[in-house]
């Protein structure tokens, strides 16, 4: 029987199945919502909770932390945000603000709410760990993509907050920032890149791990660069 448990949002995507399998490997209870149904997602592989929810939503939002921190056996030790979004465009006289602010309802919304709703149960069980995935572009920004950049950049600023105010209450959040990481739908959108420069989910999945385990207990506010070769 597992004895923590773990949140995992994005938990469907190319970099979530990676980070699913490494925490389930590790004995971990994973809980992953899913705004819809996806044929063969059920039954789930043991160890792993799978729920329809909207992340978006604050009620929706509450009803998944509550299902992954209602087994006494396993309370809830960690919380890994990976929902998000990516959009390119024009430079920013250019680019709508309907765009602008779907990217941050994309990236750091889910985020922030996912956190708030979690962080008292993390608090009630002793303590734990926060981990969120910004991007390179927070902090090296590219043209044409200004709403991403800015939440992604929010999404990094945010995490720094909550290490500073739950450090005291043994609570920990790093943050990632990758570049591009090497999925199905990133080989299709850029098929003439170079690939072995990129970032293997499961590369990704052991830094996550890692960071949400004992091991990295001294770590928080960290912003950790997972560049490979890109």
């Amino acid at each position: 029987m597992a004895e923590r448990s773990v949140l995992v949002t994005g938990g469907m995507g190319g970099l979530g199945g990676a980070v699913t399998t490494a925490f389930r490997t590790a004995g971990w209870r994973v809980v992953v919502p899913q705004r819809t149904a996806r044929p063969g997602s059920e039954p789930a592989a043991d160890g792993v909770v799978r729920l329809l929810a909207d992340l978006t939503d604050p009620a929706g939002t509450a009803r998944a932390v509550e299902v992954a921190a209602g087994e006494p056996a396993a309370p809830l030790r960690a919380v890994v945000n990976l929902v998000g979004g990516y959009a390119s465009g024009g430079l920013v006289h250019e680019t709508p603000v309907e765009e602008f602010e779907r990217m941050l309802t994309a990236n750091l919304r889910p985020t922030y709410l996912v956190t708030r709703a979690a962080l008292p149960h993390l608090v009630a069980a002793g303590g734990g760990a926060v981990v969120c995935v910004s991007a390179r572009a927070a902090v090296t920004p590219f043209p044409g993509a200004a709403g991403y950049v800015t939440a992604k950049a929010a999404v990094l600023a945010f995490a720094n907050a909550v290490a500073v105010e739950y450090r005291s209450r043994n609570v920990r959040c790093n943050t990632l920032l990758p570049s591009v990481i090497d999925t199905p739908a990133n080989r299709a959108a850029q098929p003439d890149a170079d690939h072995s420069r990129w970032v293997a989910p499961t590369e990704i999945a052991s830094v996550i791990h890692f960071l949400a385990s004992a091991e990295s207990a001294p770590t928080s506010g960290a912003a950790v660069p997972v560049y490979g070769r890109a």
